[in-house]
């Protein structure tokens, strides 16, 4: 006979096999008793709090007593709650780590709206009433209602995070609910607050989600959510999170073993811009000689950008080694790749030091920029919330309400409408196209984080880069906008077959993207499309960073979704950094594809910069550095190369790229025009051929500089007078 005992919200519960007996405040011999019970709160660090009882609620189509009676006491509850980190993690409901057969309702209104949509900050698609609607919504309007998770072994509940259903369309929520627990999902005994079943406050608008600890941790292995009112012009639906620690099991197999994790001797937790800046200097005092960290510019609050280089000549460009960077945190609530680039600069200095030889080559052959938060504000307002009650969309954006992803200039439309325009549409720029005049002025809406990244774009010759986010699971490849401004549409680049393969090397070394039986994040199957899809074929973004780098620089940019879960719990980062470790390290590995060169003048030997290297049948150019080298990103196979620089004879080489990835040498030496044919130029009255593309580029990154310049003049200025008015 299996005989169990379980500390049910102030009760002890004695169960043999499937009879249980409920005795509150009672100590039940031999089994477990409230000593054993405040053991339980030691080891998992629990402090007991205790929240005030409410009043029993009743069903409500609209403000009802009850309501008004719980109104005073939920306010204290939150404010009780209000700033508590939860002592056991979330269970996985946003992270899926809880599967869809661990969910169970009483009712449901729809399949698109079954327990299996209750998790927290789940998002619908576009209509409501499909598959893959935003919430488990019942079917049935009373008291009786109720959403149910099996933890598959006993686990110690510590609370429940609430939001209401996701749409559009409709406004439902739940406002009061009670918990249940249970041994065997058939006897279920209420958590109590002392000597009444607790009511705990709910929702009162759609996003934001509300946390409520329980008076005593609670050991079962299932848990109900039971609806008691819900919005009046609504009805009963609801996106959950559960907090839990599992109980050791030494009978279960299944949970005998330690939970995954990760070996690297790693600092995984969540660090706000203080932490981040101590960890980056403690890398840097371990590794001096192939680190260095320097800063792009500030945000709008005065934050740096902060920059982890990692090379064996840091602070130099060298000739002919190619130039990496992955940015993080361009929505600042978007939390994973941060974190990631933070494991990561940790882990190439460590394996560096342990002589890791794919590690030192990666160094040495690569001078890799990490620029782990572009919007510090954002991530703040976020990171003081916490990463289960920041919901879906706080700290998204900048400080100023700008959602940096739409914020780069659109290059997209200038280059499609001088294409519609043009008679010859081979004498159409397709690359190093100049910004718009409007965007370069103090008028223009554009974030301070922009500006700096866009000069650091200009600065430094990148050949490679990624774009870290989060919130779904895939990888996608420019063009991030559509043309003619269709909601959706495949969009493909010139080099469109490389970044699918630049887009299938991330998602395929991705442990959980390459997992098959995995579920999908919200409401598209991107499994479909083997987890990867051209950006403008998912939804069109206007002003993307992947579009501008495309084709306002040589880097090509893809943007990395990392998990379904935007700001993961700090107990989940070991698992995330061993999904994503191998992907981070081989994706830099593709900086080295294609071919590489250096362009030189045949007298001199001086190399010469924008010289643009043209391949035959890409109808996109790459210029050379100042320096002269350049790179040209290219799939296996043997391609004719055309180069050409102001003032210089053009050069044709067949150059051929093999499949491993070391690029393949192409060199080119220019001569100059003979000086009979430019006397003959002049002679004519015609002026000698100029690189307008360049001039004007320069011209207009000039201006930029120097809007960037007076606005923050004028946030410094502004800032020093708040000072004296605080004072």
């Amino acid at each position: 006979m299996l005989m169990q005992s379980v500390h049910i919200c102030g009760a002890i519960i004695l169960c043999i096999t499937h009879h249980c007996l409920s005795s509150e405040n009672q100590t039940v011999s031999n089994n477990v008793t409230k000593s054993e019970s405040n053991d339980l709160k030691s080891i998992f660090n629990l402090d007991g709090n205790v929240t005030k009882s409410l009043e029993k609620a009743n069903p409500a189509e609209d403000h009802t007593q009850a309501q008004r009676n719980t109104s005073e006491d939920g306010e204290q509850m939150n404010k009780e709650t209000h700033g508590v980190k939860p002592d056991c993690p979330p269970l996985g409901l946003e992270s899926l780590k809880v599967s869809d057969d661990q969910l169970e309702a009483s009712s449901y209104w729809s399949v698109g709206l079954g327990p299996h949509r209750g998790r927290l900050n789940i998002q619908s698609g576009l209509e409501d009433d499909d598959e893959y609607d935003g919430a488990w919504c019942a079917g049935v309007e009373d008291q009786e209602q109720w959403l149910q998770l099996d933890a598959l072994r006993p686990t110690l509940f510590t609370g429940v995070i609430l939001q209401g259903r996701n749409s559009i369309w409709s406004l439902n929520w739940v406002r009061t609910y009670k918990v249940q627990f249970s041994n065997d999902s058939l006897v279920w005994q209420p958590c109590m607050n002392g000597s009444e079943e607790a009511v705990f406050i709910g929702n009162e608008d759609l996003e934001t989600p509300v946390l409520a600890l329980f008076p005593e941790p609670s050991v079962a292995q299932y848990i109900r959510i039971n609806p008691q009112t819900w919005f009046s012009n609504g009805t009963i639906c609801l996106r959950a999170e559960v907090l839990g620690c599992p109980m050791p099991d030494p009978d279960s197999l299944q949970f005998s073993e330690t939970e995954s994790g990760s070996t690297d001797d790693l600092d995984f937790r969540h660090h706000n811009y203080n932490e981040m800046r101590k960890l980056m200097k403690s890398v840097n005092d371990e590794c001096p000689n192939i680190t260095r960290i320097y800063t792009i510019g500030r945000s709008y609050t005065g934050l740096k950008l902060y920059v982890m280089e990692i090379s064996d000549n840091p602070g130099k460009h060298e000739l002919g080694e190619p130039e990496f960077r992955y940015v993080a945190g361009m929505h600042g609530n978007e939390v994973l790749g941060r974190e990631l680039l933070l494991n990561l600069m940790q882990y190439i200095c460590h394996e560096y030091n342990r002589g890791n030889q794919r590690v030192i080559q990666l160094v040495k052959d690569t001078r890799i920029h990490l620029l782990p938060s572009m919007n510090p504000d954002g991530y703040e307002t976020a990171y003081e919330k916490g990463s289960e009650l920041s919901g879906w969309a706080l700290g998204r954006y900048s400080f100023e309400g700008i959602d940096m992803n739409h914020n780069f200039p659109d290059l997209n439309n200038i280059m499609w409408d001088a294409q519609e325009l043009a008679t010859d549409k081979r004498r159409v720029s397709n690359h190093y196209i100049p910004m718009p005049e409007y965007y370069t002025s103090t008028e223009a809406l554009v974030a301070p984080e922009t500006r700096a990244v866009i000069s650091w774009m200009q600065d430094i010759p990148f050949v490679l880069s990624a774009n870290l986010h989060g919130g779904e699971l895939v990888v996608t490849y420019p063009f991030d906008c559509t043309r003619d401004w269709i909601p959706r549409q495949d969009t493909p680049t010139a080099d469109n077959d490389f970044f699918r393969w630049l887009a299938t090397v991330y998602a395929s070394a991705n442990m959980v993207m390459a997992n098959p039986d995995r579920r999908m994040c919200h409401s598209e199957d991107f499994q479909q499309h083997n987890n990867i899809i051209n950006g403008a074929d998912w939804h069109t973004v206007p002003g993307s960073m992947n579009d501008f780098s495309y084709l306002h620089t040589n880097c090509f940019e893809i943007t990395v979704e990392l998990s379904c879960d935007k700001f993961p719990h700090a107990s989940e980062l070991p698992v995330e950094w061993e999904n994503n470790k191998e992907s981070l390290l081989l994706y830099m590995e593709q900086v080295h594809r294609g071919i590489k060169g250096v362009i030189r003048d045949k007298d001199t030997k001086a190399g010469i910069a924008n010289a643009i290297i043209k391949v035959d049948g890409l109808d996109h150019d790459i210029r050379s550095a100042l320096d002269g080298d350049y790179w040209r990103l290219l799939n296996p196979g043997e391609y004719k190369i055309t180069v050409w620089a102001e003032g210089y004879f053009p050069r044709i080489r067949h150059c051929n790229v093999g499949s491993e990835p070391h690029a393949t040498i192409c060199d080119f030496t220019l001569t100059k025009t003979s000086q009979d044919r430019l006397k003959q130029i002049l002679a004519s009255g015609r002026k000698i051929p100029r690189d307008d593309q360049v001039r004007i580029r320069a011209m207009r990154m000039r201006k930029l500089r120097i809007s960037t310049k007076i606005l923050n003049r004028r946030r410094e200025q502004q800032q020093r007078l708040n000072k004296v008015k605080r004072k």
